[in-house]
């Protein structure tokens, strides 16, 4: 990112900021802090420390943090602060960092257990951090210092077994997403190559063998999970069948499928991947990108979990990986891998969105995070 593209997209966009969303001459709206993560093979240069105002769409680029290549996804300790951030590669490893400002210091770097980390959770306690290792198969835990967070240990690591039939892309088992129940009893892990979400027994800081607890469509390759915040439902994006399953959460974390979305614009057809999947807050919206028709679809969630389909909209670049919504500021930001940008979009109170603005340059962005 550069310093004259930030300058002119900055010049442009406090105009049309102050136009779409003025606000009082008193009133200054505070910047966001996030950070962009992403492949330096697609011309990143580790993690970048971004300044947001989403008022006027204004964004500012600090020094890349090096000790960050490849970072994909990554998550922050609510209560002590670090951030751990997966390091996508054949000898995959997680880097846990302190932040103060725009400066990122890695107070750790451990193996991940596996190749290809993608993925990463925290248990509720904040005392134990789950892995995603896509290209191994398998799901790792690291048990963390309760008072420091720092790792403890060597990671303890669960393959799963598995095929579909799609043949070059299920080949094996790849562990895509991790996530904790909310009871904090299980591990849940969706298997892109097995169409499988495997449930691991958690308890004492340990993972135990895993169950199937949901047998996905043959070849829809099931990649993110989402939990809606308030109802017994989760929401399944499948990436291979560009769909989004409902789920209902039985006992033992034992997942029913209740009714299936194709989450693509109507009459398309060429080649596309479901990305990204995101709930609001209130759980009353949902949203899902599309890595192909470069879209990203928007749904209503009614009071018995069901989903409406009420929009489709271009995503702003190519290659829609991750969404990342801003609740407080009414914002959808889009990290498009392909296009090396970052859009954003302004959420209406139906939840329906609007472009905001060209938003940012990120080369290979794969991920944006909120530092704080």
């Amino acid at each position: 990112m550069t310093d004259r593209s930030l300058v002119s997209r900055r010049t442009l966009l406090a105009a049309i900021g102050a136009t779409a969303l003025p606000l009082p001459a008193h009133a200054v709206a505070p910047a966001l802090a996030l950070y962009a993560g992403g492949y330096n093979r697609e011309g990143g240069r580790g993690l970048v420390p971004l300044s947001y105002r989403p008022d006027t769409e204004t964004w500012t680029a600090a020094a890349p943090v090096a000790a960050a290549p490849d970072a994909s996804f990554g998550v922050r300790h609510p209560r002590l602060g670090l951030h751990y951030l997966v390091q996508e590669g054949e000898a995959g490893m997680v880097s846990v960092f302190r932040t103060s400002g725009d400066r990122w210091t890695r107070v750790a770097h451990v193996s991940s257990g596996g190749a290809d980390p993608c993925h990463v959770a925290l248990d509720r306690t904040g005392t134990a951090l789950a892995i995603a290792n896509y290209s191994s198969g398998s799901v790792a835990l690291i048990r963390l210092d309760p008072a420091t967070g720092l790792p403890a240990g060597e990671a303890q690591v669960r393959a799963h077994q598995g095929r579909g039939p799609v043949a070059d892309r299920q080949a094996s088992a790849h562990a895509h997403w991790v996530g904790f129940t909310p009871d904090n009893r299980w591990l849940w892990a969706v298997d892109l190559g097995a169409d499988r979400i495997f449930a691991h027994p958690f308890a004492d800081g340990k993972l135990g063998p895993a169950k199937a607890v949901l047998r996905a469509e043959p070849g829809s390759g099931p990649r993110h999970l989402a939990l809606h915040p308030s109802l017994p439902f989760a929401y399944l994006v499948n990436e291979l069948s560009n769909t989004i399953t409902t789920l209902h959460i039985a006992a033992d974390a034992v997942l029913h499928p209740i009714a299936t979305h194709s989450t693509l614009p109507a009459n398309f057809t060429a080649k596309s991947q479901a990305g990204a999947i995101a709930i609001d807050a209130a759980g009353a919206h949902l949203y899902a990108s599309n890595r192909g028709a470069d879209s990203i679809a928007v749904y209503a969630i009614g009071r018995d979990g069901a989903l409406t389909a009420t929009q489709h909209i271009a995503c702003g670049g190519r290659w829609p990986r991750h969404i990342r919504l801003l609740q407080s500021e009414a914002r959808l930001l889009v990290a498009n891998q392909h296009s090396g940008t970052i859009d954003s979009f302004t959420v209406a109170a139906d939840g329906r969105l609007t472009p905001h603005g060209p938003g940012t340059t990120a080369p290979g962005v794969a991920f944006v995070g909120l530092r704080d």
